[in-house]
């Protein structure tokens, strides 16, 4: 006997939903494991060097201090037994420890291994990508991890089409000097632009993956899938610059950069 035409309608759908859940589930997930078979690697790096004083490329292959020349009588990036240890002179310097290196992918990661030592009260480890080129954006900042200690939490960010939009930027500062406070439709507009996740924070060596996968943006600890932001600054064609932040001290090992297209 032959289904009713609506019925069969509905099979149909729930064999498509059924099929296509199948069809995510075996998609593989998109760990260190994953990025290792099925992209290219285009930069490494494990810091087993010595750094050569303080200035802007005093951390070697190709790596910039943007805000050594600030302060060029402090050190803030020191290579300690194959270990970049930084120590932000944010104080002194007017701005947080800035460290990039060319990255030049469109979708793709960073994997590496990080420590907050637990030697300030403020350790914060700002991690991702920058396009100095892209002139609708303050600095080039597209989208970043940040994996604050206390509380332990990591948040995702899209920079581009969120604070660091010069629109964006531009409608706040008219906002506050004409009515005192940001515009309700920006105040609302950054609310989806960034989204925190819990995390346990110790002062041990953890393995950390950010992912970009068109319009997704992806962090994982230790294997461990953290989470996981949607937003479409992440889509931005060319990550030009892997970029960290400091505000206080963190230590980074073992960076490579992967491109899947």
């Amino acid at each position: 006997m032959s289904l009713p035409r609506h019925a069969a309608a509905v099979a149909t759908s729930i064999s498509a939903l059924l099929f296509n859940a199948a069809l995510k589930a075996a998609e593989p997930v998109q760990d260190a494991g994953w990025y290792k078979k099925n992209a290219t690697l285009i930069f490494e790096d494990s810091f087993d060097r010595e750094e050569t004083g303080n200035g802007l490329k005093a951390i070697g292959n190709g790596w910039e201090s943007a805000t050594a020349d600030r302060v060029p009588q402090i050190k803030q990036a020191d290579l300690d037994q194959g270990i970049l240890k930084v120590a932000s002179a944010t104080k002194e310097a007017g701005h947080g420890a800035h460290i990039h290196h060319d990255a030049g992918f469109q979708d793709g990661a960073v994997s590496l291994r990080f420590k907050l030592p637990g030697l300030n009260p403020d350790e914060r480890l700002q991690v991702g990508f920058v396009d100095r080129e892209c002139k609708t954006v303050h600095a080039g900042h597209l989208g970043y991890a940040f994996i604050t200690a206390k509380p332990g939490s990591i948040m995702l960010k899209d920079s581009k089409t969120g604070s660091m939009s010069l629109e964006v930027k531009n409608r706040s500062e008219e906002g506050r000097k004409a009515t005192g406070k940001v515009p309700d439709d920006i105040v609302a507009l950054l609310k989806t632009k960034e989204f925190s996740f819990s995390w346990a924070s110790d002062t041990e060596w953890h393995d950390l993956l950010l992912a970009v996968d068109k319009d997704v943006l992806r962090v994982s600890v230790d294997g461990k899938s953290i989470g996981e932001l949607k937003s479409e600054g992440f889509a931005h064609p060319v990550k030009r610059w892997l970029s960290f932040g400091f505000l206080s001290t963190a230590w980074i090992d073992d960076v490579r950069i992967w491109k899947v297209r």
